[in-house]
Formats: structure tokens, C-alpha cells, sequence
């Protein structure tokens, strides 16, 4: 499957910032289309969906109260409301950013004076991230017998019998939080949203879920100024940590995509699947869910505690080698086989060589 196309449009009547901002959106992988007008603006966004304006407050070179910015935020609230907007002016006061901000749905407002390449692309991630709207073609409104959820609501049921299956959702986003749950109600899950890392542990104790969609950041921080997160500070990675020891499917919906991170989530917490939120698709999302759910787990959940190379030890234990062929094999020294397998005797609950490569002979 192709990816999905990403429109972005700029508005924008100086031919320098145009191209200094088509560079910048074709660099993130956005199809860009540029105007000058507010006219040409309106008509862009009847053609097609964008996921991104970046709208100059006037475009009128010779006129500085000229504020058909403003209009051309209002026609992408009315016209194309998934799209995010980032307004960009050189006339800024705060009052025209709160006006940008409260009134016209801009995601943030930027100075062109103070424009920086790295915190125009930082800001431009989070938008990218950030939940799309509903209603709209890829996110239909839901039916009137399921209105949408309201943030920060415990799980509800639908209309239908009560399902058995129970999913739990971590998204501090209470935008991506009802989107998610809305596609899970449709999907026949009983739905426990969390927000927090703390409200997610608990629940994670005390009741018992088929699914876990998770995010990986759970601190959402100021648009300025962030520093990139170090990935052993997510608290999602934590969740994901409880999830695998639970032996829960999960499924991790997150802003951040990086290599390092998506790989890590895959070999040291065995998740189901990654989705980054940058592209996100309800279709692919709703499939995933229901591989998810038809998926095989293994028999033996203790074996879900281990890390991919405590795995790969106790397979070759299993097998008889010994602490030096195991060595040999995975090209690591005896003295790190030896750590290895004190981790393993520990999370199995194990003593010897013979009673940990039982428990390994016993899930296959």
C-alpha cells in the first residue's frame, strides 16, 4: 500500500518566503502547492484536502493592514478542517496572535523576523502530529446513536450489547484520545482511556484488557523551545514494559518516528505494531486492531519479560550449549552470557539451567 498523500499549502505573496517554505515543506515528505492570494486560497482549498496551511497575515505587499490572512485561517476552519494551519506574518502584536490563535483555530503563530529553520520544523512536526479533526472523509462522523467522546471520559459502551473485550488507550492528546476510542467502539472494544503515565498503571492493575494503544510521550510540552525527548525518559516505554510482562497486544500511536525509537519498541518490548501519527490512516489503524486481536499469544507469558537477546540465550541453553558456545555463537563474552542468564533465572523465578530451558521447551 502506497502511503497517503500530504498536501500542504502555502499563502503567501513574496516570492522569497515562498520558496523558503516550499523547500522546507517538500523536505518533509509534503506535496506543496503555493498562492498569493486569498482568492486563489479559497479555491485551493474547495480542490482538495491539505493537512497544512502556512498563511502569511497580508497579502497585500503594499498594504500593512491588509489582514486577508485571517479570512484565509476562517476558510480553512469552514473548508478543509483537517488541515492545520500556522500563521506567519512580519506584523506581529499579541493581540493579533490571540486573535490567530482563539478565534481563528491557527495550531500556532510565527514572526517572520524570528523565523528559525530547526524550531519552523519542530513546530511543523507537532502540527503534522497533532489529531486530525472530525468530522471529515478519512474520519466520518460518528453515527447520532455514538456521540464522539468528550475528553478525559471514563470508558463508555455502545449502543450494541456490551462487549467483553476491553482495550486501554494512553494519549495525553484528548484529540487523538477520542479518535482513538471512537475507532475502538467501532471495532466492538469496551474502552478505557487514560491520559497519564499514573492513570494508565493503575488500570493496567486492576482490570484486564485484550489491547493496549499507546502513545510514547506522555508529556505534552510548550511549542518553543523543546528539546528533542531522550527515549529512555518516555513514560510510554514503561507502559510498554507493564503491557509485555501482561503478554498484551499493543499497538503504539505516536508523534515521534525515529528510527532508534520505532526499532527499540520492537526488539526490547515485543510490540504488535507502530503507527506514526504523521500518517496516520483509520483504515490501516482498524486493521491493525483486528490483527491484533486474531493474533496467536504466546502460551507462556513469563517468556514475554525477557529482552530479545535474553531470549536468544535461553533458546540456545535450551539446546545444551554451553556458557562458552553460547558465547561463541552470539560473539559476546562468557561473562556477559553469565549476566544473561542470572536476568533470566530472576524473571522466570528459576534456579538452575535445566528448570529455565523447561519453561522454554514449554512454549513451543
Amino acid at each position: 500500500m502506497n502511503p497517503p498523500i500530504l498536501n500542504a499549502l502555502v499563502v503567501e505573496d513574496d516570492r522569497s518566503w515562498q520558496q523558503i517554505l516550499s523547500e522546507i515543506l517538500a523536505d518533509s515528505g509534503l506535496t506543496v502547492q503555493v498562492v498569493s492570494s486569498l482568492e486563489e486560497a479559497i479555491a485551493a482549498l474547495k480542490a482538495k484536502p491539505h493537512r497544512l496551511a502556512v498563511v502569511d497575515l497580508s497579502l497585500s505587499p503594499n498594504d500593512h493592514n491588509n489582514y486577508d490572512g485571517l479570512r484565509v485561517l476562517d476558510a480553512v476552519r469552514h473548508l478543509d478542517p483537517n488541515c492545520r494551519s500556522l500563521l506567519l506574518t512580519g506584523f506581529a502584536t499579541v493581540e493579533l496572535a490571540v486573535t490567530a490563535l482563539a478565534e481563528y483555530g491557527a495550531f500556532t503563530f510565527l514572526r517572520k523576523e524570528n523565523f528559525n529553520r530547526a524550531q519552523f520544523n519542530e513546530i511543523l512536526n507537532r502540527a503534522l502530529s497533532s489529531a486530525p479533526n472530525l468530522p471529515s472523509e478519512q474520519f466520518p462522523a460518528p453515527a447520532a446513536s455514538r456521540p464522539l467522546p468528550k475528553p478525559g471520559t471514563a470508558s463508555r459502551t455502545p449502543a450494541s450489547p456490551t462487549p467483553v473485550e476491553k482495550a486501554l488507550v494512553v494519549e495525553d492528546d484528548a484529540g487523538w484520545r477520542s479518535i482513538l476510542e471512537e475507532l475502538l467502539l467501532d471495532s466492538g472494544f469496551q474502552v478505557r482511556a487514560c491520559a497519564s503515565f499514573g492513570e494508565a498503571l493503575g488500570a493496567m492493575r486492576r482490570e484486564k484488557f485484550r489491547l493496549a494503544v499507546i502513545d510514547l510521550s506522555l508529556k505534552a510540552g510548550a511549542l518553543w523551545g523543546d528539546k528533542p525527548e531522550n527515549s529512555a525518559d518516555l513514560e510510554g516505554y514503561q507502559l510498554l514494559s507493564n503491557a509485555r510482562a501482561a503478554n498484551l497486544p499493543t499497538i503504539v500511536v505516536s508523534g515521534i518516528a525515529s528510527t532508534q525509537n520505532i526499532q527499540r519498541a520492537y526488539a526490547e518490548q515485543g510490540i504488535f505494531a507502530y503507527l506514526e501519527k504523521q500518517a496516520f490512516e483509520r483504515a490501516t489503524f482498524l486493521r491493525t486492531v483486528q490483527e491484533a486481536r486474531t493474533a496467536r499469544q504466546p502460551a507462556n507469558s513469563e517468556l514475554a519479560l525477557l529482552t530479545e537477546r535474553e531470549r536468544e540465550v535461553l533458546d540456545l541453553l535450551a539446546k545444551g550449549m554451553t556458557n562458552k558456545e553460547i558465547a561463541e555463537k552470539l560473539v559476546i563474552t562468557t561473562n556477559t552470557v553469565k549476566r544473561h542468564l542470572k536476568a533470566i533465572f530472576e524473571k522466570l523465578e528459576v534456579h538452575t539451567r535445566s528448570a529455565a530451558a523447561a519453561k522454554a521447551v514449554g512454549e513451543k
